[in-house]
């Protein structure tokens, strides 16, 4: 098999590749983070990578004035997605691919933090979505995004009317997270304990919920991604 690239854009060190990973490597990836903390995404190639992944994180769209990252990481993705390569986003990663298309980034009504099933929609071609259907997922978000110019809508929530879009079979985004492994949620409690406490919401329950929903949503989000990468036109 031929090895290919992938560059994953990591904000916080917990919201990694989780269940991605093994789908990834299976397909012949090899992985390659990118802590942006520690390296500019403007010295990247836009281009270079086979798949670009950018991951979750704690900021917003429009805080690239305190976090000037976000401008850097809109003008790579700008680039990339004019060229159509292969590009995952999730939660601020599908943000910042929405705002790159030219889409409003903005808060959203509420906070949405949680897990609970996706509305799929119905759409021409088959829903790349399609396997989490009745699947809990988690939500953590407080922004959400109009749907860009070309894009399909894929799901959507009572609280977040776009979940998820997909630009032709090479362009995901993704607002929701498939990706968390129950074995590391943990992670996520602690690392978002002051927007918990913030939110007024009991992290005991998030932890009972992971309990009963992580397994299944680990073994969907790998279905999930494996079928994603296999229709990828490199």
């Amino acid at each position: 098999m031929i090895r290919k690239g992938v560059q994953a854009i990591r904000h916080v060190g917990f919201e990694d590749l989780g269940s991605f990973a093994v789908p990834l490597r299976e397909a012949g990836y090899d992985i390659e983070y990118i802590d942006v903390a520690e390296r500019d995404p403007a010295t990247l190639d836009p281009l270079g990578a086979d798949l670009l992944v950018v991951l979750g994180g704690p900021i917003g769209v429009y805080d690239h004035d305190a976090y000037p990252v976000v401008t850097d990481e809109i003008r790579l993705l700008r680039a990339r997605l004019a060229a159509d390569r292969p590009t995952l986003g999730i939660c601020l990663g599908a943000q910042l691919m929405a705002a790159a298309l030219g889409a409003r980034v903005y808060p959203g009504p509420a906070k949405e933090i949680g897990w609970s099933a996706l509305d799929l929609s119905e759409t021409a071609e088959p829903n790349p979505l399609a396997v989490l259907r009745g699947v809990p997922v988690l939500h953590w978000h407080g922004d959400t995004f109009d749907l860009p110019e070309g894009g399909t809508l894929l799901a959507s929530t009572p609280i977040c009317a776009n979940q998820a879009f997909s630009r032709g079979p090479n362009v995901l985004g993704l607002q929701f997270h498939p990706e968390v492994l129950d074995a590391r949620f943990e992670h996520w409690l602690l690392g978002h304990a002051s927007e918990l406490a913030t939110a007024g919401i009991d992290p005991g329950t998030l932890r009972r919920d992971a309990g009963r929903h992580a397994s299944a949503l680990e073994r969907a989000g790998a279905v999930l991604v494996a079928g994603w990468l296999s229709r990828l036109t490199l």
